[in-house]
């Protein structure tokens, strides 16, 4: 138990400091400062910062994602964007720290040339998830790609707003502007 609790407390430092001064700014050294542990022992768990940074992103930070989609209880196209958009004004606020670290790498703020690679990656994954989620409810598919990119665009402002300003939006304005962009191009009954 004591193991795991130190891992923890290592990365809840980790992501402070990452947000903090960044990737490059970063060090073990003050990392286990902040946490009171030596240097050697936070290489008995991480070989390096980087294999520290890729374990809070590439586990941490999309199993946030994941866990944020699984509350998602709404069927219709406004409904489910509006709950995904909302959801995040309840973030923890080591959850807020992490989405925000992982915001950084996303936007390549952050990170080394292979973080922000992967997060390329992740980013063309983008687009297709919200065409499949999106195309059954649109009245003319043909104009699928134009309504996703137009919509990504949107929850992406909204979750800067949120996640790295810090800023509560009322569930009604989120519900507002999605549904600006999405009502007129929703079948009946999809809204």
């Amino acid at each position: 138990m004591e193991d795991n609790n130190l891992r923890v407390r290592i990365k809840k430092a980790a992501i402070e400091h990452f947000n903090n001064y960044g990737y490059h700014g970063t060090t073990i050294r003050n990392i286990a400062r902040e946490v009171g542990c030596s240097l050697p022992m936070i290489y008995y768990y991480y070989k390096s910062k980087k294999e520290l940074f890729n374990e809070i992103i590439t586990n941490d930070y999309l199993a946030l994602l994941v866990r944020l989609g699984k509350k998602i209880k709404k069927t219709d196209a406004i409904g489910f964007y509006t709950e995904l958009v909302n959801n995040l004004n309840d973030l923890s606020d080591p959850d807020r720290h992490l989405y925000r670290l992982g915001i950084k790498v996303y936007m390549s703020f952050d990170g080394d040339e292979e973080h922000i690679e992967a997060m390329e990656r992740y980013e063309e994954s983008v687009y297709p998830r919200h065409a499949e989620i999106l195309r059954p409810h649109l009245r003319d598919p043909e104009n699928c790609e134009v309504i996703v990119r137009t919509l990504i665009h949107l929850l992406d402002t909204l979750i800067v707003e949120i996640v790295v300003k810090g800023r509560t939006i009322a569930r009604e304005d989120i519900e507002d502007e999605i549904s600006l962009i999405l009502c007129d191009h929703l079948k009946p009954g999809a809204r």
